[in-house]
């Protein structure tokens, strides 16, 4: 008997223990070989000769589709924190990393007041944040970041809950889940086994296509109505996530900052709108007849017969956001704003391309940090961007579009977290203050070099934005466009922007982001000067790519080809997937009479992002007609015909094809002839 139960003892410990030793063994083989990637947040690194923990560009790949994964701010994490230094983890989304512009993200105007006021201390303000990420990715950056001798963690987070991975409304993984399944799918896709099963499963369901990112464009087809259950596991997946983010981060000692979401209500209009379910034909009828008149009434600024029509059409149908947000708008113009702000919100929270943080996810933000205890604070950004807006209601003046704060709006959250840092700083500290109050917005402005030219270039990008999809689907978005066009008009002054980086440089030599900017400033006058000023930012953060990529440009303006190829091959070592450096490369090549190299480079490029293949096709083209290749110039350019979309280039295309057909056949023509 006793031998008997020793023998099923040895029996089910065998079919236990064989497998795991089989799936570690697997794990271990697969890791000796070199498959797979990294999935930490940070990865050891070296800066300037000491020991660092440097973002991992690889982090968002367990996340993404290949192709469309996201990417930190390139950061380095001193491993041993110098004496005297406060060390603050920003933690986030878009909204946190300063989408359009990080340089000018609350976390850079917070730096900024404290070095400015606090100078024996060195404030390492260290922004983690991820564009397009939610809790789920957020959770797994801080498990790791706990490890890295923070003395503070803010964190302003809830956009991308529902379009983020396992949103109700992605495209980036499965959708939704018990918090559970999500997270052992998270662990799985961690390991090199994970990895290796993922790509087998890509290969065989997709045949290992590439789904390219493509912006807010990508969710066009993921609306997700109001009343959705989908999004009650949503709220409460975020409302876990949440806690153990802020659980994880006090595991490290640190005081946590929690902030609420600000979005924008009055001048971003619903992405898109849906009926309430159950509406009969003869219901929908009657609201569009009402709706349709009061868009008549309103757009005449008749606007109390147009909210008698709207107020009719709600009563038959008030879950369409659109109808909401033309309630807030006449209610504003009628100067009844307190019911004009409920409207705004409502359309916000009924947006069926949920990109805004909606009123439930400041809720879960609101209890969880009610109920974290000692060392949790809460801070209202919600409410101090409603204090600093007309009638209580955020609009442009805080927000370049739906969520993205401009520097006025991240100055006021950054003034609104500096007493609450500074009530953290050790008292010696706080009693070398010369005063307490934070610099002024003008103060702020001038120790970041925020210029005239740099908001130019800004506006500029967000007018890229408004001009492509779903932007394009807002009703208001005319409106922004031209509001938008207008910031990115009018003259600036070389000089003066010169003499203000010069001052903001000088107060704080080591600020990486100040030589990065006025290197911009500079490329297209003086690309030697902007190339001095890229090289400085270098040699402060060597694993910032954008900067390599903009000192491998400025070296091609130069003329200095082989030092240009030289930067883009040191860029391809770090991120070989990098197409923008395939594409300087190429052109730098093509210059040097490398053709075929230069041809290479370029299909290079196609193959990791399509988009280039018009340009790149073209240049190929262009490149085979001097090699006399008229034939294959000919295919390229085909080739290039076939994937554009610009009216523009097609001109150019067609006309660079009729002279390769030119050429091909009096090639032809000439191989025909008779020998004299």
């Amino acid at each position: 008997m006793e031998r008997s139960v020793r023998l099923w003892v040895f029996r089910i410990a065998t079919a236990i223990v064989m497998p795991i030793l089989l799936v570690v063994g697997a794990e271990v083989g697969l890791r000796l070989f070199g498959f797979g990637y990294r999935s930490e947040f940070t990865v050891p690194c070296t800066v300037q000769d000491r020991k660092a923990f440097c973002d991992n560009d690889h982090f968002t790949w367990q996340f993404f589709p290949p192709g469309a994964f996201r990417l930190p701010q390139a950061f380095a994490i001193p491993a041993d924190k110098p004496p005297g230094t406060f060390r603050i983890f920003i933690v986030g989304e878009s909204a946190a990393q300063g989408e359009p512009e990080p340089s000018y993200a609350f976390g850079r105007f917070l730096q900024a007041m404290l070095r400015e006021r606090f100078p024996a201390v060195s404030f390492d303000v260290i922004n983690t944040s991820i564009t397009a990420t939610n809790s789920h990715v957020l959770l797994q950056a801080v498990r790791d970041l706990r490890r890295r001798n923070g003395d503070l963690f803010i964190m302003y987070i809830g956009n991308n809950e529902v379009v983020g991975p396992y949103g109700a409304g992605t495209t980036l993984t499965r959708k939704g889940g018990s918090l559970a399944l999500i997270r052992a799918s998270i662990f799985l896709n961690s390991t090199r086994l994970g990895q290796m099963l993922g790509a087998a499963l890509r290969a065989t369901t997709t045949g290992g296509a590439r789904q390219d990112w493509r912006g807010m464009e990508m969710f066009l087809e993921q609306q997700v109505p109001a009343d959705a259950p989908a999004l009650i596991r949503m709220y409460n997946n975020f409302q876990g996530n949440l806690r153990d983010i802020v659980a994880a981060a006090r595991g490290s000692g640190a005081p946590v900052l929690i902030s609420t979401v600000g979005v924008n209500l009055k001048d971003s209009a619903p992405f898109a709108s849906l009926h309430r379910a159950g509406l009969t034909p003869k219901e929908l009828e009657a609201w569009e007849g009402n709706f349709r008149e009061g868009k008549a009434l309103e757009e005449a600024s008749k606007h109390d017969e147009a909210l008698d029509r709207y107020l009719s059409a709600a009563a038959i149908d008030d879950r369409y956001a659109e109808l909401q947000f033309r309630l807030g708008r006449v209610y504003s113009a009628l100067a009844n704003f307190t019911e004009a702000k409920r409207c705004f919100a409502l359309a916000r929270d009924l947006d069926a391309l949920r990109f805004r943080a909606d009123s439930r996810i400041n809720e879960i933000i609101r209890s969880v940090a009610a109920a974290a205890g000692p060392g949790v604070e809460f801070v209202d950004g919600e409410g101090v961007f409603a204090e600093e807006s007309p009638h209580g209601i955020p609009g442009r003046e805080l927000f370049y579009e739906h969520v993205h704060m401009n520097p006025h709006g991240n100055y006021l959250l950054a003034r609104a977290l500096f007493p609450r840092v500074v009530a953290l700083l050790p008292e010696e500290v706080r009693h070398s203050a010369v005063t307490m109050e934070p610099p002024s917005e003008e103060e702020a402005d001038r120790l970041l070099a925020l210029t005239t030219h740099d908001q130019r270039r800004v506006a500029r990008t967000v007018t890229a934005w408004l001009n492509q999809a779903p932007f394009t689907n807002r009703l208001d978005n005319d409106e922004e466009v031209k509001a938008m066009r207008q910031e990115a008009e009018g003259s600036e002054d070389a000089q003066e922007t010169a003499a203000a980086y010069r001052w903001a440089i000088a107060k704080a030599p080591q600020d990486r982001w100040l030589h990065f900017n006025y290197g911009l400033s500079l490329e297209a006058g003086d690309p030697a000067a902007a190339a001095v000023e890229f090289r400085r930012a270098l040699e402060l953060l060597p694993s910032n790519y954008e900067v390599r990529e903009k000192l491998a440009d400025a070296l091609t303006e130069m003329g200095k080809y082989d030092e240009a190829i030289a930067q883009c091959h040191e860029l391809l070592r770090q991120m070989p997937y990098h197409a923008p450096a395939y594409l300087t490369m190429a052109y730098a090549q093509a210059q040097l009479a490398s053709f075929d190299e230069s041809i290479a480079s370029y299909e290079r490029a196609i193959k990791l992002h399509p988009a280039y293949a018009p340009d790149a096709y073209n240049q190929i083209g262009i490149i085979q007609l001097h090699q006399g290749r008229f034939d294959l110039a000919a295919e390229s350019f085909k080739n290039a015909l076939a994937g554009n979309t610009s009216q523009g280039l097609t001109v150019e295309l067609r006309s660079n094809l009729n002279y390769a057909l030119q050429k091909l056949s009096r090639q032809s023509s000439n191989l025909g002839s008779p020998s004299q």
